[in-house]
């Protein structure tokens, strides 16, 4: 038996599987805003799973491995218990799965709060294990030091302000953010802050209109929106969210389809086909040959 292989000579010691086309990188997702303008806005959505990536990839400029993959794959209550190697298994997962967008991967709470070497180690880790571009963390100015310091060390990082879901238990809630001028200012001064240190891009979460535009309007870098404004450089939303996988979802949320329904009644459908006997016919069981 023959063990010669063919190599594709199209392809390149740095990316040995053929594409249908380059990945998006950072640089470029940074370059969207220019002169504090974006003409086309940014496509972000999340994603957990290999298969979820093949069908989003083509239509998003960044996939998010977000960690509400906590509530949405693992059904548990808020981010905290989120673990790096539950982010690295999934990042890695979606990078499998897609060829086009940036993949982005969350930073789980207590994995880099402690100090800007802290998070670097687990950055690094995250990347190493899953082949992601970038990760994101939560907080303003008191995390520019450490955006900063990845940047500067190779790790591309997302900020994320305003409403941020790992503070739940100090902000006690998921109630958008902004609503008192000291917060609304606060809240500009933190993209600010994200922006200098080095940031590519920040989401801005479950804020008022007016914040939105005035942090956009205000920082370099691409904003995406979540809850937020369609003057934002760009938006994201949990991919289940908009599919309608959730019957309660946050006010942001549009529904775009309502997956659940067409779920619900396709297994009714096999159920039902199971129990009447009219399920594998011949058409799906092997016969004798002859």
């Amino acid at each position: 038996m023959s063990t010669t292989f063919q190599l594709d000579t199209s392809t390149s010691r740095a990316n040995p599987t053929p594409q249908p086309m380059r990945r998006l990188t950072v640089p470029k997702i940074r370059a969207h805003k220019t002169g504090g303008e974006t003409r086309e806005p940014l496509v972000m959505l999340t994603a957990y799973t290999a298969r979820q990536a093949q069908l989003l990839d083509a239509h998003c400029d960044i996939l998010l491995v977000g960690d509400s993959l906590a509530q949405v794959i693992y059904g548990l209550p808020t981010t905290i218990p989120v673990t790096l190697d539950m982010m690295a298994n999934h990042a890695a997962a979606v990078v499998r799965g897609s060829y086009h967008a940036v993949v982005v991967v969350d930073m789980p709470f207590g994995s880099y709060e402690q100090s800007p070497q802290q998070a670097f180690e687990s950055a690094a880790y995250l990347l190493k294990q899953s082949g992601a571009a970038a990760v994101k963390l939560e907080g303003g100015e008191q995390m520019a030091e450490t955006v900063a310091f990845l940047n500067q060390r190779g790790i591309p990082v997302m900020g994320h302000v305003g409403l941020t879901p790992q503070a739940v238990n100090v902000l006690g809630g998921y109630a958008a953010r902004g609503r008192d001028d000291a917060e609304a200012k606060k809240i500009v001064g933190d993209a600010k802050a994200l922006d200098e240190a080095g940031a590519f891009a920040i989401v801005l979460e479950g804020v008022l209109e007016p914040i939105a535009i005035e942090a956009t309007q205000g920082v370099s870098c691409p904003t995406i929106g979540i809850g937020a404004s369609a003057q934002c450089d760009g938006q994201v939303l949990v991919t289940e969210d908009m599919l309608g996988m959730f019957e309660r979802v946050p006010r942001f949320v549009k529904k775009y389809e309502d997956i659940a329904a067409v779920i619900e009644k396709t297994v009714a459908q096999y159920a039902e086909e199971v129990r009447a006997r009219s399920f594998p016919t011949s058409d799906q069981t092997y016969q004798p040959k002859g």
